[in-house]
């Protein structure tokens, strides 16, 4: 098949993660292009353009949202794709008017937004809450497809740097997060609850360390009112390393569709603390610890206080329902049923 995603936003994150190794991967079967806006392909790590596999072609469009989704718009025409697979706003909108694709196809990395999935041919919701938010009476077809993980083995040797870097030794438990510095993800939670672990028992803290890894809008604010011995990098080129480097994972998160650095968490086989966040809830059998109530403070400080006095070891669990292998070819399939709805309505 001939299949184009486009992406409009400028630097990389979960949703822009999800559809570059989709691309990549299907690049070995299919011919694969990505429209991008031209600030996607900047040299800076957080850039996107250059985390393609060179297999897949790239398209750039310039200029403020609304152009830029017109302009991909048309390139989109011209190439007159079998599928064109949309991710985020400025993308979907564009994918919506592209009239030479056999089937106009987004993912939900949030939640189904009108001005943006309505008049789509298919959906891809990548968590089952989803679903619900979509119309009875949505002229095209949905599913749901679980999120997948590229993550590996722990990587023991970033995990030595890096902890050498900070100066910790074998007995400081690390506790991380990895997301985006923005309010959905809760952080300003996280600091609060973990300023109250202080009276942790037997000097659990004393013997602790946090780290919030992840650049993004509020990460300014978050870093002046984070304690100095907070470990704040900002965005990483390496996360791999960085979940090795960690002791246990927290998701503080007021609200996360999916939840994919919990993925990366359990590949790196480390104990997992989150928040009830409609993500978390769907992948709860696989955290393996309460999930904690949202938006409360005191109650993710006790989760905390409990998570340092146990320090539970890295556990292995089996994560092969969530490989990229299993998902492409569910996405194929969905990929044909809505060429065959399209055409189908369209000969009706």
């Amino acid at each position: 098949m001939k299949i184009v995603h486009t992406i409009l936003t400028p630097s990389f994150a979960g949703s822009e993660r999800y559809a570059v190794e989709l691309a990549n991967a299907q690049a070995a079967a299919h011919r694969v292009t990505v429209v991008l806006h031209h600030d996607a392909a900047q040299e800076r790590p957080d850039a996107i353009a250059h985390r393609l596999h060179p297999a897949v072609d790239r398209v750039l469009v310039g200029g403020f949202p609304m152009l830029a989704a017109l302009r991909a718009r048309q390139r989109i025409n011209a190439l007159a794709p079998d599928i064109v697979h949309a991710h985020l706003s400025w993308a979907c909108k564009a994918a919506a008017g592209a009239r030479k694709a056999g089937a106009r196809i987004a993912s939900l990395h949030i939640h189904y937004k009108p001005q943006q999935h309505a008049r789509l041919d298919g959906l891809i919701a990548i968590a089952p809450w989803q679903l619900a938010d979509v119309p009875a009476d949505h002229g095209g077809l949905c599913c749901q497809i679980d999120n997948w993980t590229l993550a590996g083995d722990t990587d023991w040797t970033g995990r030595a740097q890096i902890r050498a870097e900070l100066g910790l030794d074998a007995e400081t438990f690390l506790v991380g997060a990895l997301c985006r510095c923005e309010h959905s993800k809760g952080l300003d939670l996280l600091l609060r609850a973990w300023d109250a672990c202080a009276d942790a028992p037997a000097g659990a803290a004393a013997c602790a360390r946090l780290a919030i890894v992840g650049g993004g809008r509020d990460w300014a604010r978050l870093r002046q009112a984070a304690p100095p011995e907070v470990v704040m990098p900002g965005f990483v080129a390496q996360p791999a390393a960085w979940m090795a480097a960690f002791d246990a994972l927290v998701s503080p998160a007021r609200a996360e569709p999916f939840g994919l650095s919990l993925l990366e968490g359990m590949a790196s086989g480390l104990p997992l603390l989150a928040t009830a966040s409609a993500g978390a809830r769907h992948l709860a059998p696989l955290i393996g610890r309460p999930l904690v109530p949202l938006d409360d403070v005191a109650a993710l400080a006790a989760a905390l206080r409990l998570l340092l006095q146990q320090r539970p070891p890295r556990q292995k669990r089996d994560l092969q329902a969530f490989s990229i292998d299993t998902r492409l070819p569910q996405i194929e399939a969905f990929y044909l049923r809505c060429l065959a709805h399209r055409r189908a309505t369209a000969g009706a």
